[in-house]
């Protein structure tokens, strides 16, 4: 699966999340750029795109990204 391709989805699942399907996201979209991205909605995030991408995150790998573009690149790691 190519990057494009695994941000398109996670796109998705951004929406569904925030429940907003004009919301856009780019590799440097960050917590701070969405006024709902807090802790709670974070968990939840995380959860669902676990669920999407049939993976699992350690809560290590969880604390070292930075934007969703380390997000895409875990989730593609670990798809390797």
């Amino acid at each position: 699966m190519q990057k494009n391709e695994v941000l398109e989805r996670v796109q998705e699942i951004f929406r569904d999340v925030f429940d907003d399907s004009s919301l856009v996201i780019s590799e440097q979209t960050q917590a701070s750029d969405i006024e709902e991205w807090d802790s709670l909605m974070h968990i939840t995030l995380v959860s669902a795109i676990e669920k999407d991408f049939s993976m699992r995150f350690a809560l290590g790998e969880l604390q070292e990204l930075k934007n969703v573009g380390d997000m895409l690149d875990l989730i593609l790691s670990k798809q390797a």
